[in-house]
């Protein structure tokens, strides 16, 4: 079985892939073939920040992240 692939946090491009499922397909050539758009990386909408929010779950990931003055 294959394993799914780690979602990225800061992905370089992101408007080169769609992210809406473990396929990360190019953007101009979408392999689920459900007649939608390309789903956008949470960066493009919602800011390099977008794991921290706690919507989210990744607490743990985010305190890596976090500079050590940061505030918690």
């Amino acid at each position: 079985m294959k394993k799914p692939q780690k979602f990225p946090l800061k992905p370089k491009h992101p408007e080169r892939i769609c992210w809406g499922c473990d396929k990360y397909c190019p953007a101009d050539s979408l392999l689920c073939g459900n007649g939608s758009g390309r789903t956008e990386h949470p960066i493009e909408t919602l800011g390099e920040d977008w794991y921290t929010w706690e919507a989210w779950g990744l607490g743990t990931v985010a305190d890596e992240d976090k500079p050590e003055d940061a505030p918690t």
